[in-house]
């Protein structure tokens, strides 16, 4: 293959969601040239790596089968600090343990910072050489999710001590013990841990539980800890959350989402012990209201918040929302509970001055006239605000607050419900582009039957995207208004941006102040 053509397909599958549309015609203009003789030779290898860098390792592999050059440019550590080794999240398929051992000495070494490990890769032999050959590797993933048997870990002496960060997903029949006693030594500087479970892949029918890993001796090696996601566990409970507080002293973020058995009896102990515990994430689980109602709300130093799709009571949402001295982030959607009388009493004894991000999916006992006066007083100070999930708040109400919206991020509307009405989107999205020029992600849920457009909406999509530069996110429902907005955000480059409810979801959550710390898979 020679090398003009090489260059067209490396920019062809460049990633230009990090270009703007200036940078990229330039980009453009240095790839093709205006001039006689420019070609890809004359680039430098730093630009060529700087290229490389918004690939993935999938596509910087086939990059190396172009020319030598390439191959040598395609192999700098430079590109390989972040690895994962996960085919079906997208990583690298390694082949056997030994190609892999000779990757960790030739290609990562001390470069490497993160890497992720499917169970087959998991064995003491890799541990080891990760430990001797990557001495700067501080973010682990280990994928033990299919397993159905452990490798031996008996002789494991090795393992990297540098951890700040390690993620692990467990299995629902795989005692960890064994290998979790043979890394408590050297896991003791970690300030973030992810427990991940298998809420996701589980079924309706009751089945045994297994405590698949010993939180108890965990939280005694790991007294350092930030951070906590216990994400979707089916054995965690009340019980390994006091466990924790009891030993984290330095504790910021709780994560304890879709842990159906946490029902909030050790939330006094929590935030008595937990003084610098700043969020706390317990959607989904089976929170009771007269627990909640025993914490101390007036005295604890939470500020982000996430009690969605549970079933406190109307009187606990109250006593909730006055007590708790300062609010920047609340997510409580789903909650039957959550009405009107619980806004007008927010306003009044409470203190929403704070709030930068509201989270209100699918709130049915609200009304769009409480709504409105909520928004229309505090919309101003709004970074993200999610109203979906509601058949009663449509095109109009936006309409009506959206000016208010001056400094908001993230914007979620819409129900996939049918509507009796329809929804105008050429106006909206001609008030949206108007009035919130901050806005970075944007999903409408509507069903596509349901959104009415004219032949001149390219005018609106116009105004949208180049009043709000810093759109990176926009979902759709697959249809007839999503192709028309993807060609027309792909006319000016931005291929990125466009994308559909099948893959991606936007959410309040991106506020949050511990947000990159808790990203994982």
């Amino acid at each position: 293959m020679d090398a003009w053509n090489a260059i067209t397909i490396s920019s062809s599958i460049v990633r230009l969601d990090s270009f703007s549309s200036g940078s990229f015609r330039r980009s453009r203009m240095l790839f093709f040239g205006h001039s006689a003789g420019t070609s890809i030779e004359k680039l430098p290898d730093k630009v060529i790596l700087h290229i490389f860098s918004y690939l993935s390792h999938l596509e910087i592999c086939r990059m190396a089968q172009i020319c030598r050059r390439w191959r040598t440019l395609a192999y700098n550590t430079q590109l390989w600090k972040n690895v994962s080794l996960r085919p079906e999240v997208s990583g690298l398929h390694v082949g056997s343990l030994e190609s892999l051992l000779s990757l960790i000495s030739v290609r990562f070494g001390p470069s490497l910072r993160y890497i992720e490990l499917p169970i087959e890769l998991i064995t003491h032999t890799v541990l080891h050489e990760l430990s001797s050959k990557c001495p700067n590797l501080t973010h682990m993933l280990l994928d033990f999710s299919t397993a159905m048997q452990l490798h031996d870990f008996s002789e494991m002496q090795a393992f990297p001590a540098k951890l700040r960060y390690m993620c692990i997903c467990l299995s629902e029949v795989i005692f960890m013990e064994g290998f979790m006693r043979k890394i408590y030594n050297f896991i003791n500087g970690l300030e973030v841990l992810h427990l991940i479970g298998t809420y996701e892949k589980g079924e309706e029918e009751e089945e045994e539980i297994y405590e698949v890993i010993n939180v108890h001796k965990l939280k005694s090696a790991t007294p350092n800890l930030r951070v906590i996601n216990l994400y979707g566990i089916n054995f965690i409970d009340d019980s390994h959350i006091d466990a924790f507080s009891s030993n984290c002293i330095q504790l910021e973020c709780l994560a304890v989402n879709y842990c159906n058995k946490v029902t909030g009896s050790t939330l006094k102990p929590l935030l008595a012990r937990s003084k610098q515990l700043k969020c706390l994430l317990m959607n989904g689980t089976n929170l009771k209201s007269e627990y909640v109602m025993q914490a101390e709300w007036d005295k604890c130093s939470v500020q982000e918040l996430d009690i969605s799709g549970t079933d406190l009571s109307t009187e606990c949402l109250i006593d909730l929302l006055t007590r708790i001295p300062t609010l920047r982030f609340l997510s409580a959607g789903q909650i039957n509970g959550f009405n009107d009388s619980v806004l007008k009493a927010w306003m009044e004894g409470g203190n929403p001055k704070t709030l930068i991000a509201l989270d209100l999916d699918s709130s049915d006992n609200l009304s769009d006239e409480a709504l409105a006066r909520f928004i229309t007083r505090y919309g101003a100070q709004l970074q993200a605000c999610v109203l979906s999930g509601m058949t009663h708040i449509t095109d109009q109400l936006w309409m009506t607050i959206m000016p208010v919206l001056t400094n908001i991020r993230i914007i979620v509307m819409g129900t996939t419900e049918r509507l009796s009405g329809n929804i105008h989107v050429d106006q909206l999205m001609d008030t949206i582009g108007s009035a919130c020029t901050k806005l970075e992600r944007l999903e409408l849920r509507w069903d596509p039957e349901n959104l009415r457009f004219s032949d001149k909406s390219q005018k609106a999509i116009d105004l949208l995207r180049v009043k709000c530069l810093k759109l990176r996110c926009l979902v759709l429902n697959d249809g007839r208004y999503y192709e028309t907005v993807k060609a027309n955000f792909e006319r000016a480059d931005r291929t990125t941006v466009v994308r559909t409810t099948t893959s991606c979801r936007v959410s309040a959550y991106h506020v949050l102040s511990n947000y990159n710390d808790l990203i994982f898979n």
